[in-house]
């Protein structure tokens, strides 16, 4: 098919617009607009794209705007004609009676697309007398990023539709008239005061600096924009950083990335300045005294490698663990399992990556036999509905939350099973807001009602699955009764949410922490990746299991063998074949059983059989559960390194802190929640004498005796392809802008569907568990009636090290506790009190936040502030099979704090 511009023929696409049409041949800039953006819907509020249409080439023109209109066969287009041109130009000269020229004290100033426009469409005067009403706007300041100047507002709407159609936050709308028209934060209130979640979409959307952010991200003041990737969580947004003078300006996203197409949140966008802040670690330092003096590098990793081999002769390889970091790159991590099993020689190896989504990756590996995303986060938009289990996504990973919203508002059909009445929950069809802990009961419950009505995909069953009948008649056999009473679930809701589920003919499933973070959290995995198979709902667009991981490279990590019973690509060192493999790999003779666990390793150093420990980017003791008795582990430790950005709440008890670097500040690679395996390139250089984390390591294993090339991504990635075999075709250059999901075979193929034939493991698998009630609330509900379950804020990330040090802690600068109306006034409490919270392990004092987001008897926070230290209430109890902390489920009890300071016990 083609059509003709300007008598020109060209190949059309169908359902393309005229605007898109023109530009994919004759370029971006041929046809001027102002309300177009890349991210957003035609809106058509401007007209500068019209053109004049002909169904031939004599025939009479129509005047169109080109953004919204579709091409058709054969029509002649003329882009340029003089009526056309005449338009344009009365068009720009009515926009600038109402808009201040004062274009060279302007921050966008020749970056402004209203004074490329101008000047494309040849403006040298202005006719129209100025207008009255929009110049004596004041500017808005009350924000701590965003800003706002509406005197030079041209009503193109872009920000308002970013702010719907992208985020789906409604926050910005136009009020008024004719030319009282003007754009609305809320309901006529100011950045600070409206509902605004900080994304700056409507930033990056606006042409002019109508809205700004206090980064001048819009500025040309730039030297150079790099592209990287986010470390911030598992979505892993792609952004462009502006630099200048070895400085960082400004972030913004990229429209033409894969995974975020122009958007972020506001810890991506504006949340850098932890990067340069005077906190900084930039010596390396060794306790002498009792007290962490700098020493140089030379200093440090000669006392490092005396002491490991000290250590290592005298009480065994297996006396030294190590905790990696899900902040790190592919490449860093790699490294630092290889030095635990090639140069310590033990497989003491762990990370986040294992202890809080470890029950997705058993639990996926023994239905599918792999344990990630089945599907890519694009597949939304080829989806009919959607459940989300255990999750909070536009908080934890709020690029996909938005586009889970934008579902939910367009085709309510949104299944959410979670405690909370989070953001998602009250745009969901179905909410089962179930009693922590209970996953399983009400997984089992929609289960039996897909069998009860018949609603199981048969023929996928028949053909592709295995245990089904064994599996079938546990599932009709269970007491429905006792699961509704447990779950405190209505089972119509769920039958309805099963149905739901079972007869879309697309279904796909997103799970976070609040499935794997219980004491039977493999067997909610399991039940999920069970509920794909009962409905046929894998191995095709818009349907999946797809698990949202915490962290940025939660998936990498794992990928990259921290975790103490598999190697780099998965393989069990367990195995004679595998150990024989790595061996002839590393060249050196490695362990022949499987490591501690984190939670064991602070128990062996409680027991004195580990004798040293180093941790990279986690701050165990204020993240992981059971605060004192990590405190005391370290203690017991002989020799505790620290490797951090910040001397934090764990790096306190060091006996050797490094300084490593943050992604800003190196290059690698970071693996998503979707196994997209994406190019993180650095930005400034490392600040003072801090080194990448993966040259730290390298150091220390040459000082050790075991050669290993520097630091650099793509030498090490061309080792990882040789040894993990869905990496074989992954090269530093061949990842391009937009990265590769793995597998990716030789010829650099990826996978965006995995399973779409068959399953790794030959066919999937139907295991029936039954609920069972987690230890914690068995030994403790008597004592402690309440159940809390910890989260996370959209404005800060797992330990707060990196967002306490940037203007996030002004928008958010506490953790609460969400306590039900009816709880708070059983017990006195009022809203804003500091409440007295206890369990078995300790007490800590945290203000009350009284509100409906949670049942009778459930409480929920943070732990984003050293100062609550939450964690001193957790507990020991782990999932039964991968041994993740149950940090969902901990029984404790509350009255009015005698005082507002925090209080722990041994």
């Amino acid at each position: 098919m083609k059509a003709y511009i300007n008598n020109e023929p060209y190949e059309l696409e169908a359902g393309e617009t005229l605007l898109h049409f023109i530009r994919r041949h004759k370029g971006e800039d041929y046809i001027p607009t102002l309300c177009d953006a890349p991210n957003l819907f035609p809106s058509g509020s401007c007209r500068l794209c019209t053109v004049d249409v002909k169904l031939e080439k004599d025939g009479p023109a129509k005047a169109l705007a080109s953004c919204h209109t579709f091409v058709g066969e054969g029509q002649y287009i003329d882009t340029h004609s003089d009526s056309i041109l005449r338009l344009r130009k009365n068009i720009i000269e009515l926009v600038l009676t109402d808009h201040p020229l004062d274009c060279l004290t302007c921050e966008v100033n020749n970056n402004c697309e209203l004074q490329t426009v101008a000047a494309q469409v040849g403006i040298r005067d202005v006719r129209y007398p100025q207008g009255k009403n929009h110049f004596d706007r004041p500017k808005d300041l009350s924000h701590p990023y965003l800003t706002s100047d509406m005197s030079k507002c041209i009503n193109c709407y872009r920000c308002v539709r970013a702010c719907d159609e992208v985020q789906g936050q409604m926050v910005l709308a136009v009020a008024g008239r004719g030319f009282d028209s003007h754009i609305i934060k809320g309901m006529e209130e100011n950045f600070e005061q409206s509902d605004c979640v900080s994304c700056g979409a409507c930033v990056q959307a606006c042409p002019t600096s109508a809205i700004s952010d206090i980064f001048e991200s819009k500025s040309v003041k730039v030297g150079q924009t790099v592209r990287t990737i986010c470390t911030y969580c598992g979505v892993g947004c792609n952004l462009d950083v502006s630099v200048s003078n070895g400085q960082i300006n400004s972030i913004t996203a990229p429209y033409d990335a894969e995974v975020n197409q122009g958007h972020t949140c506001l810890k991506g966008r504006y949340a850098f300045g932890f990067y340069n802040h005077p906190e900084r670690l930039t010596e390396p330092m060794i306790r002498k005294n009792g007290q962490l003096e700098p020493v140089s590098w030379e200093e440090a990793y000669d006392y490092i490698s005396e002491r490991l081999n000290h250590f290592k002769v005298t009480s065994g390889p297996d006396s030294i663990a190590a905790i990696s970091s899900s902040r790190c790159t592919n490449e860093e991590n790699y490294l630092m399992q290889k030095f635990l099993r090639a140069v310590i020689g033990t497989n003491n190896i762990d990370g986040c990556a294992r202890v809080c989504h470890s029950p997705t990756a058993l639990g996926m590996q023994r239905t599918f036999g792999t344990g990630a995303a089945t599907n890519s986060v694009a597949d939304i938009q080829h989806t009919d509905c959607i459940m989300v289990v255990g999750a909070n996504p536009t908080s934890a990973h709020p690029v996909t939350g938005a586009k889970i919203k934008q579902f939910a508002m367009k085709h309510n059909n949104l299944i959410v099973i979670d405690p909370r009445k989070t953001e998602l929950a009250k745009y969901a069809k179905y909410h089962l807001a179930l009693r922590p802990g209970t996953n399983v009961a009400v997984l089992n419950m929609m289960m039996y009602y897909i069998l009860e009505e018949g609603l199981q995909n048969q023929a996928f069953v028949d053909s592709r699955t295995e245990g089904f009948a064994a599996f079938a008649k546990e599932i009709r056999a269970i007491d429905l009764d006792e699961l509704e009473a447990i779950s405190g679930v209505n089972r119509m809701l769920v039958r309805r949410a099963a149905i739901a589920y079972a007869t879309a003919p697309n279904a796909m499933s997103f799970h976070g922490l609040g499935v794997t973070e219980h004491s039977q959290g493999t067997f909610a995995v399991m039940q999920i990746a069970d509920l794909a198979l009962l409905t046929g709902n894998i191995g095709r667009k818009g349907v999946g299991v797809n698990p949202l991981r915490g962290q940025n490279n939660v998936q990498g990590a794992a990928d990259m063998g921290v975790q103490p019973h598999q190697g780099a690509g998965y393989l069990d060192v367990n195995l004679a074949e595998n150990i024989d493999l790595y061996q002839k790999f590393y060249g050196v003779e490695l362990p022949k059983k499987e490591g501690l666990k984190t939670p064991h390793m602070f128990d062996a150093a409680l027991a004195g059989k580990l004798k040293a420990l180093w941790i990279i980017g986690e701050d165990v003791v204020q993240t992981d559960p059971n605060t004192r008795k990590i405190i005391k582990a370290l203690e017991k430790t002989d020799l505790v390194i620290v490797q951090e950005l910040f001397l934090t709440e764990t790096a306190k008890y060091a006996d050797v802190v490094l300084p490593g670097v943050s992604f800003l500040e190196k290059s690698g690679t970071f693996t998503n929640g979707e196994r997209r395996v994406q190019r993180v390139q650095k930005v400034v250089e490392p600040i003072g004498n801090a080194k990448p984390d993966g040259q730290i390591i390298v150091d220390i294993m040459n000082k050790m005796g075991y050669a290993q090339a520097p630091y650099a991504p793509d030498t090490m990635l061309e080792e990882i392809s040789q040894v993990v075999p869905f990496f074989a075709g992954i090269t530093w250059q061949g990842l391009g802008k937009n990265g590769l999901q793995w597998p990716v075979t030789k010829d650099g193929q990826d996978t965006k569907i995995l399973h779409a034939e068959t399953f790794k493991r030959g066919k999937g698998y139907f295991e029936f568990h039954p609920f069972a009630e987690t230890e914690e609330l068995e030994a403790n509900a008597k004592d402690y009636p309440f159940i809390l379950t910890t989260n996370r804020d959209l404005e800060h990330y797992n330990c707060g090290a990196m967002t306490r040090r940037t203007h996030n802690v002004e928008i958010n600068t506490e953790d609460v506790l969400w306590i039900n109306p009816v709880d708070a006034a059983s017990k006195g409490i009022k809203d804003g009190m500091m409440v007295c919270v206890e369990s078995p392990r300790g007490k800590v004092d945290i203000k009350a936040f009284i509100t409906e987001g949670v049942k009778l008897g459930i409480l929920s926070t943070t732990f984003h502030f050293p100062d609550i230290m939450v964690n001193n209430l957790t507990s020991d109890v782990m999932d039964s099979e991968a041994f993740c902390p149950e940090y969902k489920v901990v029984a404790v009890r509350i009255r009015k704090a005698r005082k507002g300071m925090m209080v722990t016990r041994d």
